[in-house]
């Protein structure tokens, strides 16, 4: 896939996950392929979605998935929905700490579509928004814009990405399965030193009920182009792929 690397731009977030560890051969081979699939969608600008349960491993694959894109010479812009939560000032407004209250309403779709999705698109305008909430400062960065060119691909990766309100925009779409009982416990760990001992709590109260809900309404592994098997990180598996 070797074609003169490009450059990935990355959301000015502050919320940062770690750098995934070095692809397995396994691993690898498994990112290569769905590099492939997506490149395969054309040489214009493409949108990826990743979905998946809380803590599936979302950010780390789109990161992977960025790196070998790039590596064949299109320019990635990377980001994740969590840059586009509503600001926690407005939190009084609406419910966003229930799992019903958070599918509804933790998201600003109109600023993932407006600043994001429809100026990526083959016709938008190329001015992309990586993020405009930061999730962790809570500063407003939607003026900072991340130019597109023709041939960029955005990576997203994010809950809730093949909701109804945003799934017409994807070029292609990855499913990321685990077990909810594996995506409570790495979840909890993942977020044990921020929450301490409420993370489990959010996990299961607030992420797991919203996905619940997500799952009954929507049916999202049904939209993805593939579903991977992320169980386990060093041998992932492609369960299911649209023909």
């Amino acid at each position: 896939m070797a074609a003169g690397d490009a450059t990935v731009y990355r959301s000015v977030s502050t919320w940062r996950q770690p750098v995934p560890p070095e692809a397995s051969a396994t691993r690898g081979a498994l990112l290569d392929y769905v590099a492939m699939g997506v490149l395969a969608r054309g040489h214009g600008r493409l949108r990826v979605g990743i979905d998946g349960l809380t803590a599936a491993g979302k950010t780390s694959f789109g990161d992977e998935l960025a790196g070998r894109i790039c590596r064949t010479g299109r320019p990635v812009l990377r980001t994740s929905l969590d840059d586009f939560k509503r600001p926690w000032r407005d939190r009084h407004r609406y419910d966003r700490e229930s799992g019903e209250g958070y599918y509804r309403n933790a998201f600003d779709y109109e600023a993932v579509k407006n600043l994001l999705l429809e100026p990526a698109g083959v016709n938008g305008s190329g001015e992309c928004v990586l993020c405009s909430i930061d999730p962790l400062t809570q500063a407003d960065h939607s003026n900072v814009v991340t130019p597109a060119t023709p041939d960029a691909v955005l990576i997203v990766d994010g809950v809730f990405a093949f909701r109804p309100d945003i799934n017409r925009y994807w070029d292609f779409r990855v499913w990321l399965d685990i077990d909810p009982e594996l995506a409570v416990r790495r979840g909890v760990q993942r977020d044990l030193a921020g929450a301490g001992q409420d993370a489990e709590a959010v996990h299961c109260d607030r992420y797991q009920a919203a996905e619940r809900v997500y799952l009954v309404e929507v049916d999202p592994v049904s939209h993805a182009d593939i579903v991977v098997d992320n169980t386990r990180f060093d041998e992932p598996r492609i369960v299911r792929e649209r023909c």
